[in-house]
């Protein structure tokens, strides 16, 4: 095997191409699949979704921050797939001890083109890994929104209300979108009613994930900021960073035509 590298600059050492995966991510396990790892992948979160006619024969290991080690060594992986912000860094060093461990970090959509293709080379399917990231970068390049330069507010929870902040994917997507992020902090900080009034968006997106946001909070934040455009949106299309994004780049384009200033 030639020399491979994870997105936080760690050599990953294995010794052939891996037969026994267990993936922690539910977008790079939507990605696995797409490759074709059917086979090999041995263990997957509850969280995992996609592909539905497929995850539900392959073993949970637990949610994404509460992963039962013990049942993964049990399954004897030689690979685990992992994400620097969506697993529990105490959990991923257990991991470590006793299985290669491969970790994205993604901040924007040239890191998640970079991890298909690198997770592509890592398992044997480099060519196809190429190919779809190929194939998402001529869909978002062709993609036609206009910049609005509307203050945008991308809710992520409730109680507390968490946004998306500054150096997150979302916070790319959103760019892409043709909107500004109104929240300057890094992350995903917490705001109250008082911080979304002074901040004035134009735009607050709910998403699907990974709160439920339904019709029922755009009451709830109308009665705050009753000026402000209030949109239920799919948080697979803004977080998901595998193969999930071949849908992306229409939904966007979709999205930025039923966004109009009041």
């Amino acid at each position: 095997m030639p020399i491979l590298i994870d997105q936080l600059n760690r050599q990953v050492d294995l010794l052939s191409v891996p037969k026994r995966i267990i993936s922690i991510v539910p977008s790079q396990t939507e990605l696995l699949f797409y490759l074709g790892l059917e086979e090999e992948i041995i263990g997957i979160t509850k969280f995992c979704i996609h592909p539905a006619d497929k995850v539900k024969s392959v073993e949970k290991v637990g949610g994404t921050k509460q992963l039962d080690i013990e049942k993964i060594k049990a399954l004897k992986p030689d690979l685990i797939i992992a994400n620097k912000e969506e697993n529990e860094r105490s959990q991923i060093e257990e991991l470590i001890n006793f299985c290669p461990v491969w970790i994205s970090d993604i901040y924007n959509l040239a890191d998640a083109l970079d991890m298909i293709e690198r997770v592509g080379a890592l398992t044997g399917k480099g060519q196809e890994a190429k190919a779809l990231s190929t194939q998402i970068a001529r869909q978002f390049n062709h993609i036609t929104i206009q910049q609005s330069n509307l203050k945008t507010a991308y809710f992520i929870w409730r109680k507390p209300y968490m946004v998306a902040g500054k150096n997150t994917f979302i916070d790319d997507i959103l760019l892409r979108c043709g909107l500004i992020n109104v929240f300057e902090q890094e992350r995903y900080p917490e705001i109250d009613a008082k911080t979304l009034i002074e901040a004035n968006p134009d735009v607050i997106l709910l998403s699907s994930e990974p709160y439920p946001f339904k019709d029922k909070h755009i009451t709830e934040l109308n009665a705050i900021v009753p000026n402000a455009i209030i949109k239920l949106v799919d948080g697979e299309m803004f977080s998901w960073y595998g193969s999930r994004l071949l849908h992306s780049a229409p939904y966007f384009e979709n999205l930025s035509s039923e966004i109009k200033p009041v």
